[in-house]
């Protein structure tokens, strides 16, 4: 998984170092990536089973995951954490969307809508074909492949752990890692819902 990681964090250093937006008091928490990346767009199925694009969250701010439904450890501790900085933000957590978009169809499609129910209403799950999986990884240079099969048929699933930040028009502002606290993502959401309103 580290792999996955420092590829991604290696492949979009220099675009941060070009990334620049109001910054708050004490700077952000997260990696100031705006401008330097593509706005929102995809073309997906949510985990209702309703075909959804970009354009049903416009007017939120939006965190967007890559995992998969049958990940041990990495998907729960991020979607637990993203689901308790949301949660932390009061009455303008309906500000907020977190998008899973999950890569591993063949197994998250049966069990989508009772995985992102465990976590949040602000959770949707996302999946799609292996094309519209491919199209939207590439579009944020997020790379995900599948190991072999084990005995027992379960296999792992190698994605990123970073999770991309976008304000209500779509735009893209942040990276946050896995090493973020929850505390710094509650306070990077705050001061991006207050330069929406100012």
């Amino acid at each position: 998984m580290s792999r996955f990681k420092s590829l991604l964090i290696l492949g979009l250093l220099p675009l941060m170092l070009l990334g620049c937006s109001e910054e708050p008091p004490g700077g952000w928490h997260g990696h100031d990536i705006t401008g330097v990346m593509p706005d929102l767009e995809f073309d997906l199925t949510n985990h209702n089973s309703e075909p959804v694009t970009a354009e049903k969250y416009r007017g939120k701010i939006t965190m967007m995951f890559f995992g998969y439904t049958s990940c041990p450890h990495v998907c729960p501790v991020a979607l637990r954490k993203l689901a308790a900085a949301t949660r932390d933000l009061g009455q303008q957590a309906d500000q907020v969307e977190i998008l899973f978009v999950a890569v591993d169809p063949k197994r998250d499609k049966k069990v989508l809508d009772e995985y992102v129910s465990d976590f949040t209403p602000e959770l949707v799950g996302l999946t799609g074909t292996q094309e519209q999986l491919k199209e939207v990884a590439k579009r944020y240079r997020v790379a995900f492949s599948y190991e072999e099969p084990q005995d027992d048929g379960f296999y792992i699933v190698n994605h990123s752990g970073a999770v991309f930040v976008f304000d209500q028009q779509g735009k893209v502002r942040l990276l946050i890692d896995e090493q973020s606290k929850t505390a710094n993502i509650t306070e990077d959401l705050r001061h991006l819902l207050e330069q929406s309103s100012s």
